[in-house]
């Protein structure tokens, strides 16, 4: 019954770049996921992989905070997803003293890993309040 959450901010990844790679691992388990990541030809597979290995490594440190027991081979992605983050504006000179402006974008990305028994509470609970 853990659940735990992870999060990389300011990635220079553009978030429709970033959400392609999230959409692969939603839902399967923490390592199905590094393993799909780890021959993801995507660029912004590196730091989802990073991400996804970091939040094994919470809940790990968060089952032995509360001395329960915790098998990694159990842990869900129960939800990922990509959020714009600041854009970086840059210019492009052009021809005859005009300028073309670039935007730079950047994405904020988040993983929470659960265990099967917590995603089964959570759609229970989101079925009862309907």
């Amino acid at each position: 019954m853990v659940e735990s959450i992870a999060r990389v901010r300011h990635i220079r990844v553009t978030p429709m770049k970033a959400r392609r790679v999230v959409n692969m691992i939603r839902g399967k388990q923490a390592h199905e996921a590094l393993a799909i990541l780890k021959f993801a030809p995507q660029g912004a597979s590196e730091p989802v992989y990073k991400l996804v290995a970091s939040a094994i490594a919470n809940a790990r440190v968060k089952a032995d905070k509360t001395n329960s027991f915790l098998d990694e081979q159990d842990l869900i992605i129960s939800k990922a997803f990509v959020d714009d983050g600041a854009t970086l504006k840059r210019f492009q000179p052009r021809a005859q003293g005009r300028a073309f402006q670039i935007l730079k974008r950047t994405s904020h990305i988040t993983v929470v890993l659960a265990t099967p028994d917590h995603v089964v509470e959570a759609e229970a609970d989101k079925a009862g309040k309907k």
